[in-house]
């Protein structure tokens, strides 16, 4: 019989969006991200809600032709079940969803009110200085992609930033189409679904 005795791992303190304390093991993927103290506040959901009312045109920064990839699916969504002139940027596509793919924002016919953004994190300074080149007010990250010190610039800067969210969810939400999955299921009921 062994009389080591187990050290338990160390652990680290959180302050939650809550206010609520907790204790995480410090190696944990979630104190890598706690670590990142994200200070940076976009618009707060009556604002997002008046970005989306008050656009006409999006385009959308890393737009794929490929139907596996997120930016597919939102340009689908956004064809289809927004009012917007949805734009495509991507230097290696010709078109996507049958519409023309353009290199850059700064050939688009227009400039979009909105530039949504599917590219990694790193890659944000350098596209929050092509929405300043061509004159769009608002640059929206999608979900998944943070980069607080582009934020804090761009904001500087005199953009309206919204990042770490996704511009379809935040559509439908705020038209009724958001489904518990973030589908729009296309159906409008006041009956309980049978589980």
């Amino acid at each position: 019989m062994s009389n080591t005795a187990q050290t338990a791992p160390d652990l680290v303190t959180t302050t939650l969006a809550n206010g609520n304390t907790c204790a995480i093991p410090a190696s944990s993927p979630l104190a890598k991200l706690a670590k990142a103290n994200r200070t940076w506040q976009g618009p707060d959901a009556k604002q997002r809600l008046r970005i989306l009312r008050n656009a006409k045109s999006v385009a959308i920064v890393g737009a794929s032709p490929n139907p596996a990839r997120s930016s597919y699916f939102v340009a689908t969504y956004l064809l289809s079940s927004s009012p917007y002139r949805v734009y495509f940027v991507n230097p290696r596509a010709t078109e996507i969803l049958g519409q023309r793919a353009y290199p850059d924002l700064a050939s688009l016919p227009e400039v979009p009110d909105i530039v949504d953004v599917f590219r990694k994190g790193s890659d944000i300074p350098s596209v929050v200085d092509d929405v300043l080149a061509v004159g769009a007010k608002t640059i929206w990250v999608q979900l998944g992609i943070w980069n607080q010190e582009a934020a804090i610039d761009a904001e500087a800067k005199g953009l309206t930033v919204v990042m770490d969210r996704c511009i379809k969810i935040e559509h439908a939400r705020f038209h009724g189409g958001l489904h518990l999955l973030g589908f729009d299921t296309g159906q409008i009921t006041s009956r309980k679904t049978i589980r």
